[in-house]
């Protein structure tokens, strides 16, 4: 994973927490001798993610800390399983809780994305999320997507026309605006989304690369993607809007190619780990 952001990211972490007063705890009551070592426990099952972006985070309070790896990101843990060990001078107190904040939150969105993966397997559909992410995270809570094995959507307003119900109060000429796109940036992919037969079929008629069904009823859902794959096999069928991890596998089973779930990035719950100083585990 490379994130250019991820050093100003993890200041401003650390500034946040650290106010101008610093640590006051560690620096009063841990004495400046203290070497501390310990282990970076799970809490619950899930998939580990964000290690690297945890070892950063103790670097740069201090480079004395040592951080060792004792699991991978993508790896299925188990409660009480240790994820990576901690040694160095009293700043791993310092450190703590910011690392933490980076590796449960990432690891909770690798874990809910592993579980709608699973759901769909052996069907046509892979899992995407979207771009509802926290401000400053994106790369990280999609790099998270991917360690749970889904797939990223676009990356944000730059990389693919995604022409929404508010665009269109916009247009009086939709099909003179894409022609005009196309020659101008031949090769990004335009996606339309649809909410009824009409707006399937207009789809169609002005040749999206991708048709997103959006908050379609299950009737309605199966015959739009019917439709699709009738009248042109090539393009591809996304579905969003109201996917859980109850109502997944039904959506998937009717054939779409994608199924993008904002809930990965938006609503995952943090995966639960703490740092255990003196674990003998």
């Amino acid at each position: 994973m490379r994130d250019d952001n991820l050093p100003a990211l993890i200041r401003l972490a650390l500034r946040e927490d650290l106010g101008s007063a610093g640590d006051l705890t560690t620096r009063h009551f841990v004495p400046a001798s203290a070497r501390l070592e310990g282990a970076i426990v799970a809490k619950q099952r899930g998939v580990v993610c964000g290690l690297d972006v945890a070892a950063q985070v103790f670097k740069a309070v201090s480079p004395k800390i040592r951080f060792r790896k004792a699991a991978r990101d993508g790896r299925a843990v188990r409660p009480g399983e240790a994820v990576a060990w901690v040694c160095g001078p009293r700043e791993v107190l310092t450190a703590e809780r910011t690392a933490l904040n980076f590796l449960q939150r990432l690891s909770g969105i690798a874990t809910l994305t592993r579980a709608f993966v699973e759901k769909v397997r052996g069907t046509r559909a892979r899992i995407l999320d979207t771009r509802k992410t926290h401000p400053g995270w994106r790369t990280l809570e999609k790099y998270a997507v991917r360690t749970g094995g889904g797939r990223n959507h676009r990356l944000g307003l730059y990389d693919m026309v995604m022409l929404k119900d508010n665009h269109w109060t916009a247009l009086k000429d939709p099909a003179a605006a894409l022609r005009r796109f196309r020659r101008a940036r031949p090769g990004v992919p335009v996606l339309i989304e649809a909410k009824s037969a009409r707006e399937v079929a207009a789809a169609l008629q002005w040749r999206a690369d991708i048709i997103l069904l959006d908050n379609m009823p299950p009737a309605r859902l199966k015959a739009s993607i019917a439709m699709i794959r009738r009248r042109s096999p090539r393009t591809r069928i996304e579905v969003s809007g109201g996917v859980s991890l109850e109502n997944v596998r039904r959506i998937a089973l009717l054939g779409p190619d994608r199924i993008s779930v904002g809930a990965l990035t938006h609503s995952a719950p943090a995966m639960d780990f703490s740092l255990e100083i003196g674990f003998k585990g």
